[in-house]
């Protein structure tokens, strides 16, 4: 039996000055008007298994209005053992607990990791280079501690780098500052390059799935020192010595239009993640149907893949997409998260769910209500105590 959360507690985050989760299972749904606060369950869920929010927030954006500081806990188990972790938010800082004692976020990196899915992910398919490489470097975060240590020590480097061009510094500290970033840069690259391959085979395989043997997918990645026609399925895999000879080549043959651009343009933050549907790029042929097809096959193949290389399946978190998918696309989540994946799923209706699922749900009416008297099965959602099986 893998971990997975049986208790949540929130303190003074975002809108709630207090609100608990207690005898979690498999399935929660919470439900409610928009503005209520169910996203922001999700983030606090988020926060405390990946350590990162798909908000990014600033510290004190997560402390309710007034209050000094902010705690968010999970209790995880696996049915032997028990672990607590928490985060705490005081003076503009975000501080990890295992266990009562500090951590680093690097430190707790794929103990219980989690999938998020939210309407802003449709970007991935359809949106800018910049939506793919994060949604890529998020996943490797969580896989690996290496991967999340070398993407922030890359994005010092490139702000750095951009601040020196900007500034018009001299050729020798320019120089300098490229061999850090081939050091740093070939790492990366290797690592996201390695992460896509394997990601896309998942990905080929559930959006085969989905649209009924009839669509064929491919992932593709372009380092952004290869030369890259869009309409051509060509994908790229190196090893870290190849990437650094590569990229080092790329850096000093670019290092003028650099310095002419006064930004650089060099380097996996300007790398490439095409899709490809039966031999046509996804951004510009691809429909809305398809698109949404892409991300879904993204996200399943996501937990997929924790569950492959960490041998621990991940927490599914769902915000609101039921919305933004069609009813063939929502048979297709409904189904993969029948299983025994741990899923959180908020939305503004229980229309979308069937009795089955319903049924073995612990639904969550938010804002928390009083439940009627001859509800004999429901306890106290004052505090946000689950409902077993209840649709309210």
């Amino acid at each position: 039996m893998g971990l997975s959360i049986s208790h949540i507690s929130l303190k003074n985050f975002r809108n709630y000055e207090s609100f608990t989760l207690d005898e979690i299972g498999p399935l929660t749904i919470l439900v409610g008007p928009n503005a209520v606060g169910k996203t922001n369950v999700v983030e606090g869920i988020q926060l405390l298994t990946a350590q990162t929010s798909f908000r990014h927030p600033l510290p004190d954006e997560l402390i309710t209005f007034g209050a000094s500081f902010s705690q968010a806990t999970a209790n995880i188990t696996d049915g032997s053992r028990l672990l607590e972790m928490s985060m705490n938010i005081e003076e503009g800082k975000r501080r990890f607990f295992l266990n009562g004692k500090a951590k680093r976020s690097a430190d707790l990196k794929g103990i219980l990791p989690s999938v998020v899915f939210t309407p802003d992910d449709l970007e991935i398919a359809k949106g800018a280079m910049s939506k793919r490489r994060a949604a890529v470097d998020a996943l490797g975060s969580q896989l690996s501690a290496n991967h999340y240590l070398i993407k922030r020590d890359y994005d010092q480097v490139i702000k750095h780098k951009n601040r020196l061009l900007k500034e018009e510094a001299s050729l020798p500290l320019l120089e300098s500052i490229n061999e850090m970033v081939v050091t740093c840069g070939a790492q990366l690259a290797t690592y996201r390059s390695a992460l896509l391959e394997k990601l896309s085979r998942s990905m080929s395989e559930y959006y085969h799935e989905i649209t009924k043997q009839r669509e064929n997918l491919q992932a593709c990645y372009i380092p952004s020192w290869q030369k890259h026609d869009p309409s051509q399925i060509t994908t790229y895999s190196f090893g870290r010595d190849e990437a650094r000879e590569h990229l080092a080549r790329a850096l000093e043959q670019n290092l003028n239009e650099e310095r002419m651009r006064r930004r650089s343009i060099i380097g996996p933050h300007a790398d490439k993640i095409e899709f490809f549907i039966d031999g046509k790029n996804s951004s510009t042929y691809a429909s809305q149907g398809q698109q949404r097809s892409i991300v879904l096959s993204f996200k399943i193949a996501e937990v997929a893949l924790v569950q492959s290389i960490l041998n621990q399946k991940p927490v599914l978190l769902l915000d609101d997409v039921m919305s933004e998918l069609d009813s063939s696309r929502r048979h297709a989540l409904i189904s993969f998260i029948s299983g025994d994946i741990q899923t959180f799923i908020t939305t503004t209706t229980l229309d979308y769910f069937n009795e089955a699922i319903l049924s073995s749900a612990n639904i969550i009416s938010l804002p928390c209500q009083q439940p009627s008297s001859n509800a004999s099965e429901r306890q106290d959602v004052s505090t946000g105590e689950i409902q077993q099986g209840e649709a309210v």
